[in-house]
């Protein structure tokens, strides 16, 4: 009697991964995909103007100048500390103090 041993071989067209190839896979697609992201945001925040909300201008701070009358000067209508809040708020400011020659996101007059 003899006994022949059949070897189930996927066809051909059809791929089959080991576990292996499955984590070397992974390992390759995960990194390329992350790379990919960070560029396309790096491309955001450098775009400067596409990253600006509308009803935006931007304003350079002149010497002498507060954040204050950096409000004041954008024409804000009410009260002006609601402007000071929102310009801290949008450029990301922990104190009221700007320094001469920062450029400042200050929301347009309504």
């Amino acid at each position: 009697m003899s006994t022949t041993m059949t070897s189930r071989r996927p066809g051909p067209g059809h791929l089959r991964l080991t576990r292996r190839g499955r984590l070397v896979l992974l390992l390759v697609v995960v990194p390329t995909l992350l790379a990919a992201m960070v560029v396309a945001s790096s491309a955001v925040l450098a775009s400067g103007d596409a990253g600006r909300a509308a009803g935006m201008q931007q304003v350079t701070v002149q010497p002498g100048q507060t954040l204050w009358d950096v409000a004041g000067a954008s024409g804000a209508r009410g009260d002006l500390r609601d402007a000071v809040y929102e310009i801290r708020q949008t450029n990301h400011l922990d104190g009221s103090a700007v320094q001469i020659g920062q450029t400042l996101d200050v929301p347009d007059p309504d």
